[in-house]
């Protein structure tokens, strides 16, 4: 197939090309360093009509760590939903028989969620500190369910868990929660320090997906050939407290020092697990990655890039 992965360079994009290519296809990853910005309707239309794809991988966002999309909040939602509105109206103009892969942050459940089951994803608000990044996820659901309906375009949309693994920023206030907390791990060890400071309680319970997983899922979903509008969960059905996973960056570091919990950060909702009775329907054999082996890659990673 021939595919173009938009944010191709970023930490998921660029993993999910390389996964493309291992498998054989065709790709061209794009983003804002190739000249296309996704704010620009007429750009984006003529690059698809050029590029011609079978599938569109939609990698690109605006995203942060929870207090960066928190403090941005008006230029998350307004950025990610742009981006969303121009590529289906690129695409329904361009390449309509293309089919667009949606990655969504499971961040889109409401706060108040415990187990996180597709059928419940629209039953309560998302949580007020992510709440301009997972309702602009939302709405990229409902511009694929209305661009389904008036022009038969076809999109697969995916509920990812809270990724982390090599690739991503080293910016911790930009990255994902688990690779900031490796990279403030691996640089308070390098400036000997006696204590490290986990940002929140360190209560809060969360599935981790590793990067791998994730986009192994992604492009395996182009074999399915079953037009998912609705968001099925990549889900293991695990969760870990963010203490226990400190614990493993801990070890994996080697940091000798103590772990201490600064509460005057927030710590987001209490529990985010997501249920997995519909990917097992889809994958059933699907095996992840061991959560402490991802950690300990990761961290190899970060010592090589900080």
């Amino acid at each position: 197939m021939k595919i173009v992965v938009l944010g191709g360079h970023g930490f998921v994009g660029k993993s999910v090309v390389e996964e493309l290519r291992k498998a054989g296809h065709e790709v061209t990853p794009l983003s804002r360093r190739d000249g296309l910005d996704l704010a620009d309707l007429v750009v984006l239309r003529v690059t698809l009509a050029r590029e011609a794809p079978d599938a569109i991988f939609h990698c690109a966002a605006h995203v942060g760590s929870l207090h960066y999309v928190s403090a941005n909040a008006a230029d998350v939602v307004h950025d990610n939903v742009q981006m969303a509105l121009n590529l289906y109206r690129a695409a329904s103009e361009a390449c309509p028989r293309a089919w667009i892969v949606n990655p969504l942050s499971n961040c889109s459940y409401p706060g108040d969620a415990q187990i996180h089951y597709e059928p419940d994803w629209w039953q309560g608000e998302v949580h007020e500190s992510v709440f301009s990044y997972g309702n602009s996820k939302r709405m990229i659901y409902v511009t694929s369910a209305c661009y389904a309906k008036q022009y038969g375009l076809k999109s697969l949309n995916f509920l990812v868990p809270n990724t982390f693994g090599i690739g991503d920023y080293t910016d911790p206030s930009r990255t994902h929660a688990l690779n900031g907390m490796i990279i403030r791990m691996i640089l308070s060890q390098r400036a000997g320090d006696s204590e490290f400071e986990i940002w929140g309680t360190g209560t809060p319970v969360r599935e981790w997906a590793y990067i791998k997983d994730v986009v192994r899922v992604l492009v395996a979903g182009l074999d399915l050939d079953a037009d998912l509008i609705t968001p099925v969960n990549i889900a293991q059905n695990r969760g870990r407290s963010i203490r226990e996973s400190a614990e493993f960056i801990s070890d994996a570091v080697g940091f000798e020092g103590k772990l201490t919990f600064n509460t005057d950060y927030q710590d987001g909702a209490p529990t985010k697990v997501l249920d997995d009775r519909r990917f097992r329907g889809l994958f059933p054999d699907y095996r992840f990655y061991d959560h402490r082996k991802a950690i300990e890659e990761t961290v190899a990673y970060y010592r090589d890039v900080l």
